[in-house]
């Protein structure tokens, strides 16, 4: 088992990445704009933030980062059973929320949807399957979308399928196995960008292997960095990084599939390289640890607010002005609505799980 610990002096200091927790909230805003964008534009060259769905190859790269500094080491003490534990208390919460709120959006939308379609028997099983990450695609109309409810849990699936290959066989491997294994998925993912046009896949039923692509590279490709100490020292600041990686989503439709290769394969796990090597102002500390706490619940309850403006813009089609008010109105919306689902569900039910499993 892979039990030798590399990074001694990070670990005992137990070092914060406040810089990459930053990143993470930009990436997790990107998401959002892009979703209001994507209705919008669906030309994607007349859209500014047409890449924005590379933000979601970047969270998984930053999580292959994160769960190999985490528990790498670790594993042999804590066994498979508390790491799963702890992994589905991280997630699962949000998970449950958004397949809530999936449904009483479905239900209810003011501006539109066809719940009647389906017997009350198929909707409560897209609940149930949303709840427990059961792709089920079978929404005609919001494009066979894996989980119809809640969208952005098509990368929750994925996630936990790296957790749980991590836990069972990626911790045990060496170096260069894991380079090997890297290698192997860059071919799949650049496949994948060749036959397809583009690294957009994953969240429907035809693109259902193309999630899986792109998880592959990128979750190694993170683990990679951390196994191998990659951990540029700059002065880019928490500033400066921000900035790269919002180059990655503004970036011309235009290039196609191989600037969005060249961007998953070495942009990325650059910026989590440099992201991991560079210090963060003391006034801005706190600015990322909002963004980091604010990332997940952001990425996890905002698509049911999507698909109602997606039926709005459908029947009053809103002009420019309007449209950049509605954008900038809901992105504020949905950030303290992250908040408020933060501190009033996600955290005390966190707390609650996890004291409640250590009396075990």
């Amino acid at each position: 088992m892979y039990t030798k610990n590399l990074y001694p002096d990070l670990q005992k200091t137990k070092h914060h990445f406040e810089t990459l927790d930053g990143l993470r909230g930009i990436a997790a805003m990107a998401v959002v704009i892009f979703h209001f964008m994507e209705i919008a534009y669906p030309d994607f060259n007349n859209n500014f933030i047409a890449h924005g769905f590379l933000a979601v190859d970047f969270f998984f790269c930053l999580s292959g980062f994160v769960i190999a500094y985490a528990y790498d080491g670790r594993m042999e003490k804590m066994g498979l059973g508390e790491f799963f534990r702890a992994r589905i208390i991280r997630l699962h919460p949000l998970v449950v929320l958004g397949s809530i709120l999936g449904l009483a959006a479905y239900l209810f939308d003011p501006f539109g949807g066809h719940p009647e379609v389906y017997s009350a028997g198929k909707i409560l099983l897209m609940f149930v399957t949303s709840m427990l990450l059961i792709p089920f695609p079978v929404i005609e109309e919001r494009f066979f979308n894996l989980f119809g409810l809640n969208a952005p849990s098509w990368s929750l699936f994925w996630e936990y399928v790296a957790n749980i290959v991590y836990a069972l066989v990626l911790v045990k491997l060496s170096r260069i196995i894991l380079l090997c294994l890297g290698v192997l998925a860059a071919i799949w993912i650049t496949y994948v960008a060749a036959t397809t046009g583009n690294l957009l896949g994953g969240w429907s039923a035809g693109t259902f292997w193309d999630g899986g692509a792109r998880i592959a590279y990128s979750f190694l490709a993170g683990m990679l960095v951390f196994r191998y100490k990659i951990m540029i020292k700059n002065n880019l600041g928490f500033i400066g990084m921000a900035i790269l990686l919002s180059a990655a989503f503004i970036m011309p439709y235009s290039w196609g599939w191989l600037g969005e290769l060249a961007v998953v394969l070495v942009y990325f796990p650059l910026m989590i390289a440099l992201g991991a090597g560079t210090s963060t102002a003391p006034g801005l500390k706190k600015t990322c640890r909002f963004l980091a706490d604010i990332s997940y619940p952001l990425y996890m309850t905002h698509y049911s607010m999507i698909w109602m403006f997606f039926n709005y813009y459908q029947v009053e089609k809103p002009g420019t002005g309007m449209l950049i008010v509605m954008v900038i109105t809901g992105l504020a919306f949905m950030l303290s609505f992250a908040f408020l689902a933060m501190k009033a569900f996600d955290i005390p039910l966190r707390r609650y799980l996890t004291a409640r499993f250590r009396k075990q």
